[in-house]
């Protein structure tokens, strides 16, 4: 049997008085995972646990059959684990974004997703002028970035109260700013990055080009040294993971799984939908199992564009979920699972806990009675899950 599970990041939204009361799924064309809910088993699970936060390191690592409340030491240490970056007892790790602050509001999370060339310079600039034994800056894809503090009271550090900056997306930065023990120094990295930042050439450049400049870091996410039961102990599978995101590989590759690197993945509209499912079907000759990430409808949620988010959704409907049914049957030695992470509603720019709807088609998958994967033929199915592990469990145990 082989399994393919397929995340449309951040993929469920609210219904839109701009688009008649309907969602984005709801409105655009996805016959493909339109024809795996009339043929198969549908309904609402719940990916994020009750006191978690509903972020996508809670929402996908649920989704790969793991619980986050046991798991999950932040979601800075996942990213880390992906860039081979490995965390000592006495380290931790936060998540650093490259952003633009202006006239002290978040004007944007991801300073214009800059490029990762033009990030990467950035990132440089920091550890060069930033000279602190203790303190170290790793160069990530775009606006994501790692930053590493030697400590010997680790746990200060994780009591940080820090906030994600898509969350905070037009607002005041002052209220938001890190608080705890440590803040002061968290403070002081991020006002030195200002000063950096503000002559280099690579923020003139994008000024010159109508493009947002990185302005400064925000540091948020903190987390030690993780560690999962590898995936094929937990589920006797061989499996692969794919995924233009440093925290969902990071996620894969601690539990085992073949991380793929697709050409052209960017995490954003742009990305390359047909390679990842290209990649993600040749992986099944050697595996049994892959988890195929995308993760630009979440990024046109936080953007607040929904012309992007449908045109997100029916990419994937048309060059992931296609692919992949246009290379299997039903009636193939084949299930494939369809579900976001989290809900990531454009109107309010950022990830909500509510439950999310999920498809499951293939062998052994008994229609329940929708003929469309939507926000509300989940609704109405019901919740069949409560937490990712026990959906896991259904989904490749089930009958066998």
């Amino acid at each position: 049997m082989k399994y393919i599970v397929i995340v449309p990041d951040g993929m469920f939204d609210h219904p839109l008085e701009s688009l008649g009361n309907r969602t984005p799924l709801d409105v655009a064309r996805t016959p493909n995972m339109d024809h795996m809910a009339k043929n198969g088993f549908c309904g609402l699970v719940q990916t994020i646990p009750e006191g978690l936060p509903p972020g996508s390191d809670v929402g996908n690592m649920a989704i790969l059959g793991y619980d986050p409340k046991t798991t999950l030491t932040g979601r800075s240490a996942l990213e880390a684990a992906n860039m081979n970056i490995e965390l000592k007892d006495n380290e931790v790790s936060f998540r650093c974004n490259l952003v633009t602050e202006l006239d002290g509001k978040m004007a944007d999370y991801s300073a214009g997703h800059i490029r990762t060339e033009e990030a990467s310079i950035l990132i440089e600039a920091l550890n060069d002028e930033i000279k602190d034994p203790d303190i170290k800056f790793y160069p990530g894809k775009s606006y994501r970035h790692i930053m590493v503090v030697q400590t010997d009271v680790p746990q200060e550090w994780m009591s940080l109260v820090t906030v994600p900056p898509h969350d905070i997306l037009e607002q005041g930065i002052e209220k938001y700013l890190p608080k705890g023990t440590q803040a002061k120094r968290l403070l002081d990295l991020m006002e030195r990055s200002r000063d950096i930042f503000e002559n280099q050439s690579v923020n003139q450049v994008r000024v010159d080009l109508g493009e947002n400049p990185a302005t400064m870091i925000w540091l948020w996410g903190q987390g030690t040294r993780p560690k999962l039961t590898p995936f094929k102990e937990k589920y006797g599978l061989d499996g692969s993971i794919i995924s233009a995101v440093d925290l969902v590989n990071g996620i894969g590759r601690l539990a085992g799984l073949d991380v793929i690197d697709v050409p052209g993945v960017t995490g954003y509209i742009d990305t390359n939908f047909a390679g990842k499912a290209e990649y993600g079907l040749n992986a099944l000759k050697k595996h049994d199992y892959v988890y195929i990430h995308v993760e630009a409808p979440d990024e046109a949620g936080h953007q607040g564009d929904v012309k992007a988010k449908i045109e997100a959704i029916e990419q994937i409907d048309r060059h992931v979920v296609g692919a992949v049914l246009n290379r299997y049957s039903e009636h193939d030695d084949v299930r494939v699972l369809v579900l976001p992470d989290h809900p990531t509603p454009v109107e309010l720019r950022t990830h909500t806990r509510e439950p999310v709807g999920f498809v499951m088609w293939g062998r052994g998958m008994q229609p329940n009675g929708t003929d469309r994967y939507t926000e509300e033929s989940s609704q109405e199915l019901g919740l069949k899950f409560e937490s990712g592990e026990a959906m896991i469990e259904h989904f490749i145990r089930k009958n066998l």
